[in-house]
């Protein structure tokens, strides 16, 4: 339900912290699913003048990570790119 929300007002960033945490195995990859297709342009949510979304997502989850265009991780307190 909060992401339909932050859809609704067509930001120009989303920002989702732990957006699967709390979701079932089945539920949090369409989640995921669903903010790739948005920042992508392919939503309705997208159909913006001045283009898609971008996205910030934090997570723990390391299977996400394939999802990314860029990945920074901190470790330690110390920002590091991959």
């Amino acid at each position: 339900m909060a992401v339909a929300h932050a859809l609704a007002n067509r930001p120009a960033l989303l920002i989702a912290d732990e957006p699967t945490g709390r979701l079932d195995a089945g539920t949090g990859p369409a989640v995921m699913e669903l903010l790739r297709a948005v920042v992508r342009g392919g939503e309705p949510a997208a159909a913006e003048p001045d283009g898609p979304p971008s996205a910030v997502v934090a997570s723990h989850d390391a299977t996400l990570l394939d999802l990314a265009d860029r990945v920074l991780e901190l470790r330690d307190g110390e920002l590091v790119e991959h």
